[in-house]
């Protein structure tokens, strides 16, 4: 039985293409771009060329683009590289933990820190989040899109009503960055965070906009790479990798159509295997690949299994999160409700899927909601 995967929000697989890029720089190409000579200069113009894509793709300056090892890495910089006691941050009640625990960790260092309310969609109100500004508000960060439910947040309508300078604005885009289009300027973002790994790039490289020099405080000390902010010597293979990740995106609304088509099918043919469901943030704008979807009377524990059992790779909630038998936190803020919250499971996809999966992934689906969730009830 071939393996079905449905879990692109945990991961991406790394694009043939983008394997390609990055062979060369751990064989033959193999300099540090630290160094004046051929190999270190050979380095160098990679390091150069990633950059390049990778501010193409989100309408940024190459000069604002720091690598780093992953998101949460950026993430960690931006929260702890710019707030210091006495300084108030917001937040929304859906951030990823790589957020909200740095956020409550840096509460022990003084920081005051606001949380705002999502509704049942998910979605923060702007109203609400300008609502918690003061005059001590350095920081607020809302995540672009959410990785459990695919909601995509207002993030440029927050930019447009804050006052230019006085409060930092940040958007965890590692979910959004390579699936919908993201342009830091539409934003109004100061700082933008991806990663690679949600992108087609492998896992440990990321990066970090920010729109202005010097607003961060570096977190290590070293070398003088990515202008000091991140020191260490670079991964050449890896930023080779993001870069040709980022061209990936060139047909991002015709791959963004086709994706979407494949929800639908999804949807559409899920109401006749189990017809008791709901569409988690149904009525919010969503990524094109990414459905959250509550089977009412069903533990997600048991679902996971059957599916294992049949070879289908998806995620109860956020990979981050475990396999639990209690609600995420995320669907605890939308106040869903626990007969369907339970049973939840997300399925996530990409460009590696196919219609042929969709229609396989419905048939096994089929298999265990009727033979095997049965055969445990007995």
């Amino acid at each position: 039985m071939k393996p079905l995967y449905f879990d692109y929000n945990a991961t991406t697989p790394v694009h043939k293409d983008v394997v390609q890029a990055m062979l060369p720089y751990f064989t033959d190409k193999f300099g540090n771009p630290g160094c004046g000579h051929m190999h270190g200069l050979e380095a160098r113009r990679a390091v150069d060329l990633a950059r390049q894509n990778l501010a193409r793709l989100i309408k940024a300056g190459p000069d604002q683009v720091y690598f780093t090892s992953c998101a949460t890495e950026s993430n960690n910089l931006v929260l702890s590289g710019l707030l210091e006691p006495g300084h108030e941050l917001i937040i929304s009640a859906v951030e990823h933990p790589s957020i909200s625990q740095p956020a409550h960790e840096l509460v022990k260092k003084g920081i005051i820190l606001k949380i705002a309310p999502v509704n049942k969609n998910g979605l923060v109100d702007p109203d609400q989040v300008l609502s918690l500004v003061t005059d001590k508000t350095r920081l607020i960060s809302i995540m672009l899109a959410n990785n459990e439910v695919g909601t995509i947040q207002p993030v440029a309508e927050i930019a447009s009503r804050l006052e230019p300078q006085k409060v930092l604005l940040h958007t965890d885009a590692a979910q959004a960055v390579g699936k919908i289009e993201v342009d830091v300027n539409e934003l109004g973002v100061d700082f933008l965070t991806l990663a690679g790994h949600k992108m087609y790039a492998p896992k440990g490289v990321g990066a970090l906009f920010m729109r202005q020099p010097g607003l961060l405080k570096p977190l290590f000390f070293g070398g003088g790479q990515e202008k000091g902010l991140r020191p260490g010597t670079e991964n050449i293979p890896y930023l080779a990798g993001l870069g040709r990740a980022a061209r990936l995106a060139e047909d991002l609304d015709q791959e963004a159509v086709r994706q979407q088509a494949l929800g639908k099918a999804f949807i559409t043919g899920l109401a006749r295997i189990h017809p008791d469901f709901v569409l988690h943030a149904e009525k919010a704008p969503r990524l094109p690949g990414t459905m959250s979807i509550g089977f009412r009377g069903c533990l997600a524990g048991d679902i996971l299994s059957g599916m294992i059992a049949s070879s289908l790779s998806a995620s109860a909630g956020a990979a981050c999160h475990g396999n639990t038998q209690k609600m995420s936190s995320v669907l605890q803020a939308m106040k869903v409700d626990p007969d369907y919250g339970l049973g939840t499971i997300r399925f996530s996809w990409g460009r590696m899927t196919s219609e042929q999966d969709i229609k396989e992934l419905l048939t096994r689906l089929d298999w265990v909601f009727k033979e095997f969730l049965r055969s445990r009830a007995r």
